[in-house]
């Protein structure tokens, strides 16, 4: 079947979900199921729950001790003590153990004076009717209620519940969700990959989300770009489950069966969302229950979850989902968007000076670690053309305001030792966080200067003194500025295996394909103060404007063969196994302002930049000198 599919709306998100949920209200709803107490954690109670008994069952000791008539020892003191005789007027007791008549009530061990006679004891004090004895029922009384209906029934639910005779409780059915992974190129992860084929992970995703939102998943094998298999594959998961989620195949290309096949089966109530990333969402109905496409792209694909897979959810759950935590930050970049889309923007985020910082992360629909890094979605509405640098926005947070409040908000040049200090700032300071957004050198410093920093990562060459750093902190900043010295670190030429086209330095890149860094970054001001040293002009380079924005992204598209070489440090060369020629050590400080030295998180930050633990990690790394790492210079700008 080659035909391009064309999308048949372009509605906003809210009213897709409307008419989804609206065309599926007469199918879906709640179902019950009765299941055992000890089994029903997080689970919702279909209706009030009653006690079939009284807890306790009987008048029982909540003392260890001994067993009274209390009017018998009502003339007791320390003058008058009151004689206990075991089996004449007392009996031993323990905890928990039946209080029975003529007894009511009971003295503690503690209370009781021993004499020469085990038998026998004295009490120097009177004991109230009911002294340290606990009433039938004074915890539960048969036939009072438990738990209310529409609980969520927690650990300590359960307990109560077996002590009030609760075997079994009836709860609200989790619905069974099928996932469909399609696609001819994609593969079970543990297979070595080829060229063409994309390991299958999506799926696995979805299963943990439909667990996470209560539901039960079913992920079927993978079926490939076939639409008499496709077709037989989801009416039998239809039938088989209450949901079915079919993963890619929902765009416009000629090999996308999905929407064909749900058309024939059954009706395609929306196809195509105004949203971005992740518009070619199918919304159908197959014999009276929900199928949902999904698009391929990882952030896609979990964008449409959200919004779609959850609201669905809800119906088979009878909950009205409360709105994600929300936080108002302000916006450290500009942000252009479409009139066309509500858009999803992964952003980072961090406090300072009293003020949330959000800084947006990589906005493509295939980038899932923006998923994995981001603290939260900053949402440009439908017919905005964007947002501006400084502008507040709200933030969908994926973590706590807690730990966003202490987290080191680094933005500026990238290195694999950010990496290695974000992994170490918990374990050597609990709770407290790094969090790192790689813009380059400037990019950094201009970040800290509108306070949208804690710290810029800076290795800036003065092209006339050759000195690193100090002249742009002195340039650019109008009050003092502190500059910790980091590492000496080797930057170089990134060149495949056994470097085939025998590259010796600079001179020899005319020709070949190269891959720089972003405008601002060190790294690209550095190359280019080479090129002038060489005698080389940018436009004698192919692939000057061809641009990576990390080290470990110039390292990659070198081992791909997306370029001969490009500059980077020595450590991202060994990361991919490469070769790597040397040009040069340069200083990769931190920059930041005096006054940030009175935040935990900045001590803690300073205290792991100099620990033994970190020198270990860059060892391992290799092509790092930490000597005079954390010395501070005070700079004091243009005042």
């Amino acid at each position: 079947m080659e035909k391009r599919n064309l999308y048949l709306n372009n509605i906003p998100v809210e009213e897709a979900v409307k008419i989804y949920r609206k065309a599926l209200k007469e199918s879906v709803g709640v179902s019950y199921e009765r299941i055992p107490v000890t089994e029903a954690l997080n689970r919702v109670t279909r209706s009030a729950v009653y006690a079939k008994y009284c807890s306790p069952l009987y008048n029982s000791a909540a003392m260890d001790g001994v067993a009274v008539r209390a009017d018998i020892t009502n003339r007791a003191s320390e003058r008058e003590p009151v004689e206990l005789v075991i089996g004449e007027n007392c009996r031993l007791i323990d905890t928990g153990d039946p209080v029975r008549p003529p007894y009511n009530a009971v003295i503690m061990a503690e209370d009781l004076v021993e004499t020469t006679d085990p038998g026998r004891f004295r009490i120097l004090a009177s004991a109230a009717p009911w002294q340290h004895v606990r009433p039938i029922g004074e915890d539960i009384v048969a036939g009072e209620m438990i738990l209310p209906g529409g609980h969520r029934i927690r650990p300590v639910d359960i307990g109560v519940l077996l002590a009030g005779g609760i075997l079994q409780v009836e709860v609200i059915r989790r619905p069974q969700v099928a996932v469909i992974p399609t696609g001819s190129e994609i593969i079970e992860p543990g297979r070595e990959p080829r060229e063409g084929e994309i390991i299958e992970s999506n799926s696995r995703m979805f299963e943990n989300l439909v667990t996470e939102q209560e539901g039960l998943p079913h992920r079927l094998p993978p079926v490939p770009d076939d639409y008499g298999l496709l077709r037989q594959t989801v009416l039998k998961a239809v039938r088989e489950h209450d949901m079915v989620l079919v993963n890619a195949g929902s765009s416009a290309g000629t090999e996308d069966y999905t929407v064909h096949v749900l058309r024939k089966l059954g009706q395609v109530i929306v196809h195509g969302v105004a949203v971005k990333p992740g518009k070619p969402v199918i919304l159908a109905v197959v014999e009276g229950k929900p199928v949902i496409g999904l698009p391929g792209y990882p952030v896609s694909a979990f964008i449409g979850f959200q919004n779609f897979v959850i609201p669905v959810m809800d119906l088979y759950l009878d909950r009205d989902r409360q709105p994600a935590g929300c936080a108002e930050a302000v916006l450290s970049r500009r942000l252009i968007s479409s009139l066309k889309y509500k858009e999803y923007v992964r952003v980072k985020m961090g406090k300072v000076d009293e003020k949330l910082i959000a800084a947006p992360l990589a906005r493509g629909a295939g980038a899932a670690m923006s998923l994995v890094r981001a603290d939260g979605f900053c949402i440009i509405g439908q017919n905005r053309e964007g947002v501006e640098a400084g502008e507040t926005v709200e933030v969908e947070l994926f973590r706590s305001l807690s730990e966003i409040e202490h987290t080191v908000m680094v933005i500026g040049s990238h290195d694999l030792l950010l990496d290695v200090l974000a992994d170490l700032m918990p374990s050597l300071h609990p709770h407290m966080f790094l969090s790192s957004t790689h813009v380059g050198s400037m990019g950094g410093l201009m970040a800290l200067r509108r306070g949208e920093a804690h710290v810029a990562p800076v290795h800036l060459l003065d092209q006339k003194t050759g000195i690193y750093n100090i002249s742009y902190l002195e340039k650019l900043f109008h009050e003092p500025v502190l500059l910790v010295k980091g590492v000496k670190r080797i930057q170089g030429l990134i060149v495949k295996k056994g470097n085939p086209r025998n590259i010796k330095g600079i001179r020899d890149l005319p020709g070949l394909r190269y891959v720089n860094r972003q405008r601002g970054a060190g790294t690209r001001i550095l190359f280019d103060y080479l090129l002038s040293e060489n005698g080389l002009v940018p436009e004698e380079i192919e692939g000057y404007t061809y641009e990576a924005s990390t080290h470990m992204a110039v390292a990659a598209l070198v081992s791909s063969d997306g370029a001969d070489a490009g500059m980077g440090i020595q450590s991202a060369a060994k990361a991919m196994d490469l070769d790597f020629l040397p040009i040069g050590a340069e200083e990769y400080d931190f920059a930041l302002y005096p006054k940030s030295l009175e935040l935990p998180h900045i001590q803690a930050f300073l205290d792991v930049l100099q620990s033994r633990e970190f020198r270990m990690k860059l060892e391992e790394l290799g092509g790092y000198d930490t000597s005079g790492i954390g010395e501070q210079i005070l700079i004091h700008g243009l005042c």
